[in-house]
């Protein structure tokens, strides 16, 4: 590293420094931000890659010295740089890449802070440890590089610009034969750049695995230890530097991290989203030609967040999650598992109507049976305890079979069946006794993926609020319009997938709007929460001010067109996807407006929001 870029990162660490010099140096605090009493999104600009579902934008974040927009390019494996000098008007000037740090790797996400962005870099056989590196955001100099752990995903600066912190996923290679373990890498910033590496791992909690399910965290890859099976996604930080909260997508939990220390102190199991509870309807099927929201008993959302984020509120942090949902499926492209090899893989997603049929599992095979499912029985009854309301019985799953109900709904086979005080699936014969002879598996749970949206949670994981099924009711009422000119009926295209035209309910089985990203702001003393929708796309907007008691601002969506085929209207169709978001403050901005930038990785369009803010 050059002297001047040693000074540069020199002074990155010491940016939020305390020191008695630093505090009788600083300017006099500037006039307060006025609060806003209402704010609203319009569409400022775009740059479109031209690109169709190839992920060529994914995760954005500005420079504000620079006035460029970095985002991450799935499809070349590296990060564009857009001029923002002009908001309006986004242009390509450069591409990143990441060949001189380790030959066929490819960039997963970035981060930016006081000139200089972090890259977390994927080594080209995934499962392999990847690399961190630090790039002058100037002159795209790359000032040092180090390794992590396998698949380094998103990555954060401290807010005192003291470390930078690394999700190293460590996912498994696609029969599962691999399968590194999870882990969080703590880099230590100074004035010789990224100076020490210090991983946190999960290798404590292996011996812990039985207490961890039992609490509600999901352990269930094939011969996966627990620090296998934790796969860490998103990452936010406390205030003060000290804590961050890791979010554990597949494992429904969240982790705690000391950061000084680099330990995990923690495990936070997540719980689940009671769809039997008032308030918390949904819509369970993409194939019954009506919006149909309403509470279904003994059926439950995994939270799986993706997204996190966190704010402070009298000295206590909130942490914000968007529950996207993520299925595990790995194989799924290897017939050789679907005629029934378990070692090529493990999918546990699976339809009800595909779960409880009267004939059994073995109808499936070669087409969609997972065969670890089979091994644990012949077939699956549902608990008419349960699910009466529905029609089921001891023998037959009655209606809640048919695509009106549950039939449609997509589940994981790994959780809801009963089971004994070890763990092992409690049996049942054709009769519906129990019967340890018996070979049918007994289901008094159904647990979907995802919750259909946002939820606050303590410092402790417990959960504060969570938006219900607003986003579905939203998204059906007569109020909600979308595309830019707020034009369209939601409701014509409700639940519809951001990959086709005019396919109304079609995500209605799976996820719902499938909340993804979510970005805090600060507005005045107001705290809001921007919350892109995967799959109907636009961006749900909340007033978090009070996190007990959010308060619904504005959806707005810049789908241009739902009529027509993006894949060959690509230009007409407008944002398809919201991936990542940045918020950028009005100090920050080119044009002295407080603005939201987004990747759309199925459009492959990153776009300039401007928030517009009332003051009655």
């Amino acid at each position: 590293m050059t002297a001047g870029a040693a000074a540069m990162v020199a002074s990155l660490a010491a940016c939020n420094s305390d020191s008695d010099d630093d505090q009788a140096a600083a300017p006099e605090t500037p006039p307060a931000a006025v609060t806003p009493d209402s704010v609203a999104l319009s569409l400022l600009g775009r740059y479109e890659s031209g690109e169709f579902d190839v992920s060529a934008a994914e995760i954005p974040a500005f420079d504000p010295v620079n006035r460029q927009i970095f985002v991450v390019n799935a499809r070349k494996g590296a990060v564009d740089v857009l001029d923002t000098s002009d908001a309006a008007n986004p242009t390509l000037t450069d591409t990143l890449t990441v060949e001189s740090v380790a030959q066929g790797a490819v960039v997963n996400s970035i981060a930016y802070r006081e000139g200089f962005l972090a890259v977390a870099i994927e080594a080209a056989t995934k499962t392999d440890p990847g690399f961190v590196a630090l790039f002058d955001a100037t002159t795209l100099e790359l000032l040092g590089s180090v390794p992590v752990g396998a698949q380094p995903d998103m990555l954060t600066f401290t807010p005192d610009g003291k470390y930078l912190l690394v999700a190293n996923e460590g996912e498994p290679n696609d029969d599962y034969s691999v399968d590194p373990v999870g882990s969080i890498s703590v880099i230590t910033l100074d004035d010789q750049g990224l100076a020490q590496v210090s991983t946190a791992g999960f290798t404590t909690f292996d011996a812990q695995a039985d207490a961890l399910r039992a609490a509600g965290v999901r352990i269930y890859g094939p011969g996966a230890s627990v620090s296998q099976d934790l796969e860490p996604e998103y990452i936010t930080v406390s205030e003060d530097s000290q804590t961050a909260w890791i979010a554990l997508q597949e494992n429904n939990a969240l982790a705690k991290l000391d950061i000084a220390t680099a330990t995990i102190t923690d495990i936070l199991p997540l719980g689940f989203k009671n769809y039997g509870a008032a308030g918390n309807g949904i819509d369970a099927s993409d194939d019954d030609g009506v919006v149909a929201i309403r509470t279904r008993p003994g059926v439950f959302g995994i939270y799986h967040p993706d997204s996190i984020s966190s704010y402070n509120v009298n000295g206590q942090t909130y942490i914000v999650t968007a529950n996207e949902g993520d299925a595990r499926a790995w194989g799924e492209d290897d017939q050789a598992y679907w005629d029934g090899d378990a070692t090529k893989g493990f999918v546990e997603e699976f339809r009800v109507k595909h779960l409880v049929h009267a004939s059994g599992f073995d109808r499936r095979l070669g087409d969609d049976l997972p065969p670890q499912l089979r091994a644990l029985g012949t077939g699956a009854l549902l608990d008419p305890a349960v699910f009466a309301y529905c029609g089921a019985t001891a023998v037959d799953p009655g209606d809640c079979r048919s695509d009106e109900e549950l039939g449609r709904l997509n589940i994981t086979w790994v959780d809801g069946y009963k089971r004994d005080a070890n763990g092992d699936p409690l049996m049942y014969d054709a009769t519906g006794t129990q019967n340890d002879a018996g070979t049918l598996l007994m289901y008094d749970k159904l647990y979907s993926y995802g919750a259909r949206s946002f939820s606050i949670w303590d410092e402790d994981g417990e959960l504060v609020w969570d938006s219900a099924d607003q986003f579905e009711q939203y998204l059906a009422g007569e109020e909600c319009r979308a595309a830019n000119d707020r034009s369209i009926p939601c409701k014509d295209f409700f639940n519809t997938g951001h990959d086709e035209g005019d396919s109304i309910d079609s995500r209605s089985d799976a996820k719902g709007p499938e909340p993804e990203g979510v970005v805090l702001g600060t507005l005045g003393e107001k705290t809001f929460a921007f919350i892109g929708l995967e799959r109907m796309g636009g961006i749900m907007v909340y007033d978090i001010t009070d996190p007990a008691a959010p308060i619904f601002v504005d959806y707005y969506n810049t789908r241009e067109n739902f009529l027509l085929e993006p894949e060959t209207n690509l230009a007409a169709a407008g944002d398809l996807g919201p991936e990542g978001l940045v918020f950028v403050s009005a100090e920050d901005s080119p044009n002295g407006e407080a603005l939201l930038i987004v990747g759309h990785e199925v459009s492959g369009t990153t776009t300039v929001y401007q928030i517009d803010q009332t003051v009655d």
